[in-house]
């Protein structure tokens, strides 16, 4: 019977602990949704381009757009007329740098590149003054392998863009939409 008393005391003191954690203020950072219930159209303009990377503006406004039309949650158009609010992008820099490198004893050559590109974006209802969600310097970076075949590098370097799209993309709408 001591024992079960002894259990039992054991436990109502663990909820009693646990309650008290629940209310001490600690919540995790980027739960819950920033959208604003009365954004229904969303208008995503050619981003700018600074990089001097042609088409690149092209690839990532589509990218973004693609993103936000499978969340759902808006009519997303390539214009800034006639919607709730705006998603202005301005890429900074793009930038190749060699990662890995290989060697045959006699020459040593790159053999992994990434590439970063930098942007300045700024997600703002119509009207307002302050923007929803804006980033001086939004980055992504993406790896890719280089081939012994020196054609095979455009290749891979469209390839990389693809998936550098999807990535910034992808990072871009959450990090707007997700309150991270």
């Amino acid at each position: 019977m001591r024992v079960g008393v002894a259990v039992t005391r054991l436990a109502c003191g663990l909820l009693v602990a646990l309650a008290a954690l629940s209310g001490c203020g600690y919540s995790l950072v980027g739960k819950g949704v920033t959208t604003d219930p009365s954004i229904k159209r969303v208008g995503v303009p050619l981003f700018k381009d600074r990089s001097g990377k042609a088409g690149l503006d092209q690839k990532l406004t589509s990218k973004v757009i693609t993103e936000l039309l499978r969340r759902g949650r808006f009519d997303v158009v390539q214009e800034s007329d006639g919607v709730d609010a705006t998603v202005e992008g301005e890429i900074l820099t793009y930038n190749i740098a060699p990662i890995g490198f290989s060697s045959d004893g006699s020459t040593t050559q790159a053999s992994r590149f990434a590439v970063t590109v930098t942007a300045r974006i700024v997600y703002q209802k119509v009207g307002a003054k302050e923007p929803i969600w804006a980033s001086e310097s939004f980055q992504v970076r993406e790896e890719a392998e280089i081939s012994d075949d020196s054609g095979a590098f455009f290749d891979r370097e469209e390839q990389t863009w693809d998936r550098l799209g999807e990535a910034f993309a992808r990072n871009l709408v959450a990090a707007m939409l997700e309150a991270f």
